[in-house]
């Protein structure tokens, strides 16, 4: 296990660095000028060749990448150009509200998936499997966006039980255990669920409708063994392939959040993001791409491992 361990290690390293060349060159070439941020258009040209020279952008993109590159491995993604503020200190906040999102949605996307989807693999061709198969398709076809605003037009508009923007009361981005704070996270928490519900619904139903044809579950059951422990071993070998979906689909909610967050001004990397787009901020955009990219390598890499737990034969192989 240690070797293996090692070896998946090892094989991060070239992606990490892969990562992060994407991540500098993808902002890199998009259109626009860094430097209209930081100064007015009609700055004099000297104050504007000062600026690039105190930012580094004078230098050329691969002097540049090594400049940024060897501040990240420090720890040092740099400094907002429309705020003036450390990078960190805007992203570590917004990475936390994101993350609390992400965990809840794929919280409650993936047991309604996986119930259904269990249900609709046992129960193949009856009603039960067909409602499953529309709810599932219905929520992969969903626009986020959509139905962000839908939910807040009856729940905050019309029936007005939940709050419709924020984090917090009064506009608060600290989180608290309370009902007060839970509540704003009801609504984006539904509205980020359903793609991942119907992901994992469709998913899961084709693992356990395979599984269920296959011989060893005929021999339990002419051994006699009871309805529950068959459905154990169903679960305990669908596990391994649902375990890959479903950590793909976390990572995919903490990358791919940011109309929701926008919808609901939610303070996460999504809202952040939009925002540095809008002021063309390269080192809030390259920081924060960066960051959740590592992490969704990270979260393949503990899938990883946790597939091969459940699964000696991937550890053998």
């Amino acid at each position: 296990m240690f070797f293996y361990l090692l070896r998946r290690l090892l094989y991060s390293v070239p992606i990490a660095l892969a990562v992060g060349f994407v991540c500098f060159m993808l902002v890199q070439i998009a259109p626009g000028e860094p430097i209209n941020a930081i100064v007015p258009p009609d700055a004099p040209a000297d104050l504007v060749e000062q600026v690039r020279r105190e930012y580094g952008l004078d230098k050329p993109l691969p002097v540049q990448f090594g400049i940024w590159l060897s501040k990240v491995v420090q720890g040092d993604l740099g400094r907002s150009l429309a705020t003036g503020r450390p990078v960190w200190d805007d992203l570590h906040s917004a990475i936390g509200n994101t993350l609390r999102l992400a965990v809840a949605a794929s919280l409650l996307g993936f047991v309604l998936g996986c119930v259904l989807g269990g249900l609709a693999g046992t129960f193949r061709g009856s009603l039960l499997d067909r409602a499953a198969v529309t709810v599932a398709v219905a929520g992969v076809s969903v626009p986020h966006y959509w139905l962000g605003m839908v939910l807040v037009v009856i729940f905050s508009v019309q029936l007005n039980w939940l709050p419709a923007m924020g984090a917090g009361p009064g506009g608060s981005s600290d989180w608290a255990w309370t009902w007060e704070h839970f509540q704003f996270l009801i609504l984006p928490a539904v509205t980020l669920s359903v793609i991942p519900m119907g992901i994992v619904t469709r998913t899961v139903r084709g693992i356990v409708a395979e599984i269920m044809n296959q011989e060893f579950v005929t021999a339990l059951r002419g051994k006699g063994l009871t309805s529950w422990n068959i459905f154990l071993h169903v679960v305990k070998n669908a596990a391994p392939n649902a375990l890959s979906v479903i950590g793909l689909q976390l990572g995919y909610l903490m990358g791919g959040s940011i109309l929701v967050e926008t919808v609901f001004s939610w303070p996460g990397t999504g809202l952040l993001l939009n925002s540095a787009i809008f002021q063309r901020d390269l080192p809030v955009l390259q920081g924060t791409i960066l960051v959740l990219a590592l992490f969704f390598v990270a979260l393949n890499l503990l899938v990883d491992l946790i597939q091969t737990t459940l699964d000696p034969r991937i550890k053998r192989a």
